[in-house]
């Protein structure tokens, strides 16, 4: 997508979620752009889902976040912040004014345009098309929306928001790594393999510094303090130091223990400015800060976080040696409902614990398979209903991103709405992960050097303990598992004989009228409230991509 694109981009989303004076904060990770809303009621969602570039929207917890997808969520960030800036600059009033007016202000309706739940005036509506899955969708999301805001559950997310500004550097030293590692084995470019492992590894040998520091950032301390308290963990003179009577060792502790130093540092921040006059805030609370935490880090947290980074890491390699079948299948089956609640990320800090350990997180590839069976049970849907053309065209405009492993707008926009595709998509990925986890469990294990592309683009960062030809052939015979069990389960028990004949209904057929308006028929929402009792509904719904919308 050329430049002027992405700004034309950054031009339509700003007026649409309430204009620069709504917008707290900007952020984004590999697929979504990540906004602070002040005020929701000016935020128009289903104009927003109707732009061509966007592909879904998330709210999750404190931030709404718009699903862009992989590299334009890179280029209409920075964008959408720079004309955020200049709004503000050169136009305060006229922006906060327009805020004002959208709040009162209606959006102009599309012609063809039907309100979700309703029949068109005019004319009789077609089968259920990808906006009236996408409605479907909105009702689960506002209900898990009431259930979703527990103290755990928004702990995660903020856990969560620590390492996603971090995924970037992971992927590119990952993939570094793993040239390294290619260059290394084939015995090419001796000389250059050096400079290769440092540029691999000083990242990963100081990313404690940068989990401290973005920790207090998200939870509302100063950032330069966390990673200051974070930075001991990685210095080398703590070999002097002797806790719990064994002496530390630099890293000891890793991520969990930078973690655990910031959110300490943070409250002894805020303890300490509650108390100390303002005179002598600015020399007693950093430095309160950084010796209360400090020592607390090197002769507590240090040991306790490093004990239970060791035993995390000896229990996932024990777990996939001696059950890898079974425990792949589980965990590759539970991993779509963890991406309906938007926890997936709460599991980086685990993921880059492994890496740190042993190179590559050996759980990421067999998460990745649930996309594989997401991508497979599309497919089938797209087989199975041949008369609906706005659904298929919905599945064609995603599939692309499916590959890739950006699931959301197969998940929202079609899955999870119809309910049974959610349930066997599920069962694909199952499949997969057994699969993945059988060959672990053989002898063949399967890692990622780092976190955050899935399906395809994992391969690239696909690193394991033999041969790289043989590791990428496990995990692309996983993948095709995944498509396959998750096509096949779809195509024979994804849908009742009734829900076929009312997304395959022609249009302008008296049928059609009477499937629109009376609840009669088991429509897929029911369906889909039945899988969301099991595996939870998504906190979002994806709209159907440019082009779809009144095509059935």
């Amino acid at each position: 997508m050329p430049e002027d694109a992405h700004r034309a981009t950054a031009a339509a989303l700003l007026p649409l979620v309430g204009g620069a004076p709504n917008v707290t904060s900007v952020a984004h990770c590999m697929t979504r752009l990540r906004l602070g809303i002040r005020d929701r009621s000016l935020v128009r969602d289903e104009n927003l889902k109707a732009l061509p570039a966007v592909m879904g929207v998330v709210e999750d917890g404190s931030t709404y976040q718009i699903v862009l997808g992989p590299g334009a969520v890179a280029r209409v960030a920075p964008a959408f912040e720079t004309l955020l800036a200049q709004t503000r600059a050169a136009e305060p009033e006229t922006a906060k004014a327009t805020a004002t007016a959208t709040a009162t202000a209606q959006p102009p309706a599309p012609a063809d345009a039907v309100p979700a739940g309703t029949a068109h005036p005019a004319t009789p509506a077609p089968s259920t098309s990808a906006e009236q899955l996408a409605a479907q969708g909105a009702t689960l999301k506002a209900r898990q929306k009431a259930r979703n805001t527990t103290p755990v559950k928004l702990f995660l997310r903020r856990v969560a928001n620590i390492f996603v500004p971090l995924i970037p550097a992971l992927i590119g030293c990952g993939i570094v790594a793993g040239i390294n590692g290619l260059l290394t084995n084939l015995g090419w470019l001796p000389s250059v393999v050096p400079a290769l492992t440092a540029i691999a590894s000083g990242f990963m040998s100081l990313i404690a510094v940068f989990v401290g520091y973005h920790t207090a950032k998200e939870f509302g301390g100063t950032p330069v303090l966390g990673g200051a308290v974070a930075a001991v963990i990685v210095f080398p003179g703590v070999t002097h130091i002797t806790a719990f009577g064994r002496h530390l060792s630099p890293g000891q502790g890793g991520v969990l223990g930078a973690l655990a130093a910031a959110l300490l540092a943070v409250q002894v921040e805020k303890h300490c400015r509650r108390r100390i006059p303002e005179a002598l805030d600015v020399l007693l609370t950093p430095t309160l800060t950084v010796l209360i935490t400090g020592l607390v880090t090197l002769f507590g947290l240090m040991y306790v976080a490093g004990e239970a980074a060791t035993a995390f890491g000896s229990f996932a390699t024990w777990l996939l040696a001696h059950g890898g079948a079974a425990a792949g299948f589980l965990l590759g089956g539970l991993f779509l409902p963890l991406v309906m609640l938007g926890l997936h990320q709460a599991l980086i800090p685990l993921h880059t614990t492994l890496i740190q350990q042993q190179g590559y997180t050996v759980l990421l590839p067999i998460l990745a398979m649930a996309g594989a069976g997401q991508v497979g049970a599309a497919l089938a849907v797209y087989v199975r209903l041949p008369r609906n053309r706005s659904v298929r065209t919905t599945i064609k405009s995603a599939l692309p991103a499916g590959f890739l492993g950006v699931g959301e707008p197969l998940i929202y926009g079609v899955s999870l709405p119809l309910g049974r595709p959610f349930v066997t998509a599920c069962l694909g990925g199952a499949f997969g992960g057994g699969f993945i986890g059988l060959f672990h469990q053989l002898g063949d294990t399967v890692g990622a050097t780092a976190i955050g592309p899935s399906g395809w683009a994992l391969f690239p960062l696909v690193q394991g303990n033999h041969g790289i030809v043989t590791t990428l052939a496990v995990y692309a015979m996983g993948l095709a598992v995944g498509y396959l069990t998750g096509f096949l389960a779809t195509y024979f028990f994804g849908f009742s004989k009734q829900m076929r004949t009312d997304l395959n209904a022609p249009p302008h057929t008296p049928h059609t009228q009477a499937t629109t308006e009376t609840p009669e028929a088991p429509a897929p929402a029911e369906t889909a409230e039945t899988a969301t009792a099991t595996h939870a509904a998504p906190p979002s719904v994806a709209r159907a991509p440019a082009g779809s919308q009144g095509a059935a």
